[in-house]
């Protein structure tokens, strides 16, 4: 499988000149850019990325709200995606990828506004069940680096070590600590396990096998209430696959977004 889909990379060209379909890209409580950056240029060759920085920790955006004592929910966030693609991208329909949180915003998203999505990708989607685990709060709480590292990834060794550093700079920085904490207060209870069957574009849910955060267990049979949906499970990777398998996963979403339209479910796959 891996090799089929190396080979279906090298034998894709770049998008020809002209106007690009638009591919939005939702991060989880990770950064934006520092979520995205082993794929977007990648994507880049076929289509129009853009990256929103809905959740800038320090930014003036999330502090006047918290000043104003109002909550950082997934509805807040999903009407910032709305206002964002509507000022500045007008190119509906769009394709999403979305990892962790940004999995809650995205369906939600694609359930309120239909017409604006026509693909989503969700890795390692937040909002399932009921049983998901937040080490990063602890992590981050006792800026132990190494327990958030330990919690998301498979294998650690995979990161980039400016990466490892640019967190650990995060974490001492108190107005970004207390967006990160006021963000998880606000979204970690939202479940869009109920909006699933409402949503209609077609949806390739990717799970890590080794995710400590969300069950891929639960992952996979989430997939299945989908009209529309197809599951892949990743061995050897934890929760955020676009940075622990980012070849794989570039592959993976390209292939999705470009294959011609089939309906129904498909059965489940293991990448290896």
């Amino acid at each position: 499988m891996l090799r089929a889909l190396r080979n279906w990379q090298e034998r894709t060209p770049p998008y020809p000149y002209g106007r690009r379909p638009a591919l939005v890209l939702l991060n989880g409580l990770a950064e934006q850019a520092e979520s995205w950056f082993p794929n977007h240029a990648y994507w880049r060759r076929r289509f129009d990325v853009h990256m929103p920085n809905l959740l800038a920790y320090d930014g003036a955006a999330l502090h006047d709200r918290i000043a104003a004592d109002l909550p950082i929910s997934v509805d807040y966030l999903v009407e910032q995606l709305r206002h964002y693609l509507y000022q500045f991208v007008q190119t509906p329909p769009y394709h999403v990828v979305a990892s962790s949180l940004g999995g809650k915003v995205a369906v939600a998203y694609a359930v309120r506004y239909p017409a604006d999505v026509d693909r989503l990708v969700l890795l390692c989607p937040s909002g399932l069940g009921d049983d998901e685990q937040l080490p990063v709060v602890e992590g981050v709480r006792r800026s132990d680096m190494q327990s958030v590292v330990r919690s998301v990834f498979a294998d650690a060794g995979c990161l980039d070590p400016g990466l490892v550093r640019y967190y650990r700079e995060r974490f001492t920085n108190r107005r970004w600590r207390l967006g990160l904490f006021k963000t998880i207060r606000g979204t970690m209870d939202y479940c869009v396990r109920d909006q699933l069957p409402l949503v209609r574009q077609p949806t390739l849910l990717v799970s890590g096998r080794e995710d400590r955060i969300v069950d891929p267990d639960h992952a996979a049979a989430a997939a299945r209430e989908l009209p529309h949906g197809e599951f892949v499970l990743l061995p050897e990777c934890g929760h955020a696959p676009q940075l622990e398998k980012p070849g794989l996963v570039n592959s993976l979403v390209i292939q999705f977004l470009t294959q011609a339209r089939k309906d129904g479910p498909r059965p489940a796959a293991l990448v290896s």
